[in-house]
This record gives C-alpha cells, structure tokens and sequence, in this order.
C-alpha cells in the first residue's frame, strides 16, 4: 500500500504549489517510505508516498497513458492484474511497466466506471484527465484502503489520511459533534463521515467523479442480500469444496508480490487457516508473526504454539505488556485520526513494528472470517433471542446464552441481571437493528458523560435513525442473521475493523495487510448459502470449519470463539500513567466542550476505587481520554512530522520530467 493525496481546481485553475503538495504527501511519508512522486499543471497537483511491492524498479509514481493524458496516484493492490492486462493488450492497450498501476490506469481509460467491477483487490485511487479536467476517485468494495476528501476556496483535496489534507493552510480543523454521538453509539462513525468537520471519507464500494465544479459520488458495489428464492441448494459437501476452491485461490493471488509476504498467526480459527492454506499450497517456509499478552484473559499463546508446531513456521512473538499498551495509546490515535472505545489496535500497532523489523512489508490476516462465515457472538446471540422471542418466558430459552458465555454465567449473581439485558427488545424481533439494538444502547449510556455544551450541538440528532435511511429496501423482512451480518459487514467492518484495527496500525509502520477472506467471490457466494449453513445450530462457522477440520488440529477448530481484545483499565491507568493527569488538568474538559467535568471526575473517582471495570466503563475511560488527545493532536497543537523523504519524481505541466 501506498499513500495519495492531490488539489484541484473545481471551477478554475488552483495553481497549487510545488511546496503545498510536498507537505501534503509528507505527511503520508510512513505509508510509502520507499519512493515518491507528483505531477503537477495549472489545475491540478496528484501526490503519491510509495511501498514498492510489485514492479520494484519501474512502478514509481505518478503513471501516465500512452498519450499523457491520463495520470494515475494509487494506493493498493489489484490482485488479478496480470488477467486484466493481457486483456487490455489485446484491446490495442500498451504497457511500459509491469505494475499493476499501469494496468489499473488502462482499466480505467477503456471501461471508465464499470472497469471497477473487474477488479480483485483493495485500493484507493485517482485518475486525473489533464486534458479534460476531470478527476476520477474510487474505493475498493469493502473499504480496506481509505480515502478521504474536502473542498475549500474553490479547491478540492483528496488524501489517504485526514492528516495530509490538514496540511493545506486553508482546511479548517474542527471536531464533529455528530461524528462523536456516533463513536460513543457504534464505536465509529457513518460510512462517509468522519471525525472532523467538512472531512468526508468515500465510503467502501464508491466512486467520485469532478467534473466543472460538479461532485458525483454514485456506489458500484454493495453487501449482497440475495432473496431467500435464490439461496443455493448445493449439498453440503459441493458447498464446503467451493468454499475451498475459492478461499485457495484468493490466497494464491494475494501472494503475489516481489517481495516476501508473512501472515498473522494468532492461534483461532481464522488466521490459522488462513495460514494453513499458504504451508500446503504455495509455501512451506512462511514467516508467521503473532501477538502475547501479560493479561491471561486476553492471550492466545498456547494455541499459537501449537499451529507454530502443526504448521512447523518459523515464528514471531510479540509479547505486548500492559505498559506498553498504555504508552503507545497517543500513538496509535495519530493514526486512527477518530476517538476509540477500545485499545485493541494499540498491539496490532506494536506487531506491525516487529513485522517491518524483520523486513516484511506485506502480511495475510483473518479479518472477515466472522463476518462473512458467522463467527461473532453477536450472531448467535441473535439466533438465541430470536428463538427466544416466541416463548419470552421460556426459562430453559433464555439459559442457552450460558453456552454463549459460560464464563460470565456461571456466577450466580451475574446470571439474572444478564439475562435481562439480552431480553430487552424481545418483542421487537421485526426491529431492523434487533441483533445490535442492546449493544448500541449499552454503548450510548456512555453519552450521559457528555457536556450540555456537546448536547446542543448534537441538538435532536439520532444516529440510529440515521442508520435506518441507508438501510435496502425491504431490509426488515430478511432473516435476523442475515440483517445482522450485513449491519456487521456494512457498518463496523470498514469503519472500524479495517481502518482502526486494520490499515491504519499496520501502515503506521508501513506495512501492507492482505485479507483472503474478503475477496468478493466468497463475499458473494456466502450471500447464497442459507442461514442455517454459517451457524448451524449455536456451531459459529460451521462451514469454514468444515473446509479446514482434516487440516487443523481439533482443538483449534472446535475451541470456542475468543474475540481480539486488549486490556483498558490495565494500560490506560498503569501503563502510562497520565490519564488521571489528563482529568485533573486538561483545558478541554475543565471547558466542558465535550464532556461534563464533574460526571467525568465521578467516573475517575469510580475507576481509582474499583480493580475491575465494567464493559461500559472501560469503553467510557478509552473514549474521553481518545477524544482528548484527538483534539489536543489535530486542533490545538497540529503538527505533522517533518520527513527527508525518499527520492522524488516531479512531472510537471504534462510535458516535461526531472528527477530531484
């Protein structure tokens, strides 16, 4: 992956200077270490931060068509793109590299829009039309490469980080009211909306289009919801060799590169199989890399070691102590760019370091296994409601959540008080949002916290509602599984799986993330399979644990869910030490812009009492202190580092070239 960034004029000239875009790619300088590039006219300046990783020598940046006219920025990778060029070059197309840049420019130039639905891979880019005038963006399916936009005095600025487009003395640095009641409702924001104020980010499956002025942005790929009518009727064997097939092949194109790829090895399921896919197939000799914990309830090591001695990999650990959660915490913010519930991309963000320490720039992970295949609690939590809302009073229907956590429900004390919050909204199964209706209400308690200030700036703003305008059409009569999957796919995947905890931590040390599990034709070919078939009964991922059950140990396909999680009270409080000097002592939150100084105080006071916080207050501690430093990184005191920076190619006015 790379990072992009570029100004142009929307109604006339921007005359952009040399000097802005340099600042502007600067500050994307970790996600392309390697190399750099700008092409520069009078409308337009495109920028791009290069990781080399196909095509080393001759892929560099900005690439142009046959004729000039055309110029391409890009960050990604398109995986089918040795299939896609001969094609090309059998529609008349010529080629001076070998990267997949240049075959994406072509793709783009002979089918414009539609070329999008060819494509097998993650990307961001921008095509700039320098005879035309005309900037085309676009966005992969499921968004694993952001990207995002403003306009400003007649100029329009795209970047793959908010923090290149901050550089532009002209953008304006404000945090977004509605953005916050978002986080502390879904734990992210929107597709499209981001935490700052006139920052808009194209959402997954989007592109843009600036023609005289005019911003189009129009979908060209969505979640598929297929009707029940059209589910397949495949045994399940043909079902399990087709999602084998399919998962095989996405592994093998995600292996091209020409440089070393590893893969993340945590010890469940999903990167396990993943990891396993690559041993047996292409790969013997793959570099694995997997994250410890000193907390005990959140470590995954003997599992680890046993795939390490199954798979017989050579293998990395990153031991990630609580200290060091805490200290990286403003760290990791930098790269997220939006307040956060959770500190579990602090570890990823650590591993990614190790990762590049050991010279690798491209890894494969699990993220999409649950989402895709039906992994989450959170689903079958759904199916146990639902069955449970057609005898509300049935004791024995309302036990079964124990086989979901039997950890928590084996205390006595804890087992009523939770039974009655999973039974909330029993009575309301038709509910959209049945499946994740209780976990946002738990999450928005948190809101309580919030100044009157905040409040009226939010004023009778409902995200939820929100939410239910960009719902499908007919969305309520789906299965609840189904429903949920997709809320799961199209809400929290982008937006916070794949940015916060995804591209974003592992760019933040320049490495490039690779996910099998999300390539489109096993998106698209599980939307078929029935609902019975990805939970059959409360077994989560029964077809993929199918598919790998004679190539993994048993204990390792049949173990119970452990979701990733990092500890938060342990880090925040004791690994760096300074959140209680951020409440006694921060501007921000004496001014009670965001949040109520004495509930927050409460709430320390609450904390300094108790060794064990609740889900709520964990999440509530992460929050404010993330919006603080937030605010504190781009509002009060924004500075983007300064980088040498690798060697630069500047084309400028279309015509000439030099090397600096």
């Amino acid at each position: 992956m790379c990072g992009i960034t570029g100004i142009c004029g929307l109604h006339q000239p921007a005359h952009p200077e040399p000097q802005q875009i340099l600042l502007m790619m600067n500050a994307l300088h970790h996600r392309g270490p390697d190399e750099a590039g700008y092409y520069l006219d009078d409308w337009a300046a495109i920028g791009q931060e290069r990781l080399s990783i196909i095509d080393l020598a001759g892929g560099s940046q900005p690439i142009p068509n046959e004729d000039r006219s055309l110029w391409i920025v890009y960050n990604g990778e398109i995986f089918n793109y040795p299939e896609l060029r001969e094609n090309l070059i059998q529609k008349g197309h010529r080629f001076h590299t070998h990267s997949d840049t240049e075959v994406l420019l072509h793709q783009i130039e002979q089918y414009g829009p539609a070329g999008l639905t060819r494509l097998n891979g993650q990307f961001a880019f921008a095509v700039w039309n320098s005879e035309k005038k005309e900037l085309f963006l676009a966005r992969d399916r499921v968004g694993i490469n952001p990207l995002f936009f403003t306009t400003c005095r007649d100029q329009f600025l795209f970047a793959s980080e908010i923090k290149s487009l901050f550089t532009h003395p002209d953008v304006p640095r404000k945090m977004d009211p509605i953005a916050l009641d978002q986080i502390f409702t879904f734990w992210t924001t929107l597709p499209g909306r981001t935490a700052f104020q006139n920052i808009s980010e194209l959402p997954p499956g989007h592109y843009l289009h600036l023609k005289n002025g005019t911003i189009n942005i129009r979908p060209y790929w969505s979640f598929p919801l297929v009707p029940p009518s059209e589910y397949t009727t495949r045994p399940i064997e043909e079902l399990t060799e087709q999602i084998q097939t399919l998962l095989i092949d996405s592994v093998r194109i995600r292996l091209r590169a020409d440089v070393p790829v590893g893969c993340y090895l945590s010890g469940g399921l999903d990167s396990s199989a993943i990891t396993s896919a690559v041993v047996k197939n292409f790969n013997n000799q793959v570099r694995t890399f997997g994250i410890r914990f000193e907390e005990s309830a959140f470590d995954e090591g003997d599992y680890q070691t046993q795939m390490v001695d199954c798979l017989k990999v050579s293998h990395t650990e990153l031991y990630a102590d609580n200290r060091t959660i805490g200290q990286n915490f403003d760290k990791v913010l930098w790269h997220t760019e939006k307040p956060i519930l959770r500190t579990a991309p602090i570890p990823l963000f650590l591993l990614s370091q190790v990762v590049r320490d050991h010279n690798f720039k491209v890894v494969l992970t699990g993220e999409g296994a649950d989402e895709i295949f039906g992994g989450y609690n959170l689903f079958r939590e759904c199916k146990i409601r639902a069955f449970w809302a057609r005898q509300p009073k049935s004791q024995k229907r309302a036990e079964l959540l124990g086989h979901l956590y039997p950890y928590i429900f084996k205390n006595p004390r804890l087992k009523k008080p939770l039974q009655a919050f999973f039974a909330q909204g029993l009575d309301q199964i038709d509910d959209p949002f049945f499946s994740h209706q209780i976990r946002w209400k738990n999450t928005a308690s948190i809101k309580n916290l919030f100044s009157q200030t905040l409040r009226q700036s939010i004023g009778g703003y409902n995200p939820i509602e929100e939410l239910a305008g960009h719902l499908p059409p007919g969305f309520d009569a789906w299965d609840p599984l189904i429903r949920a999957q997709y809320l799961e796919s199209a809400l929290f995947l982008s937006n916070y799986l794949l940015s916060s905890q995804g591209d974003r931590m592992a760019m933040g040390h320049s490495v490039e993330i690779r996910v099998p599990y999300l390539d489109h034709r096993v998106i698209e070919f599980m939307a078929t399979v029935p609902p019975r078939w990805k939970i059959l009964g409360l077994k989560e991922k029964f077809l993929l644990k199918r598919v790998f059950r004679d190539t993994l140990p048993e204990s390792v396909v049949n173990r119970s869910k452990h979701p990733y999680r990092a500890p938060i009270q342990q880090t925040l409080l004791h690994g760096s030490g300074s959140f209680h000097q951020e409440m006694e002592n921060n501007p921000l939150l004496k001014s009670g812009q965001f949040f109520d100084p004495k509930k927050v105080k409460g709430l320390a006071r609450k904390i300094e009492q108790t060794s064990t916080l609740s889900e709520t207050d964990g999440m509530a501690l992460a929050g404010i202190y993330s919006t603080l430093l937030i605010h504190r990184q781009f509002i009060e005191q924004f500075s983007p580092p300064l980088n040498q920076g690798p060697p630069l190619t500047v084309q400028i006015d279309n015509r000439s070239m030099k090397k600096v």
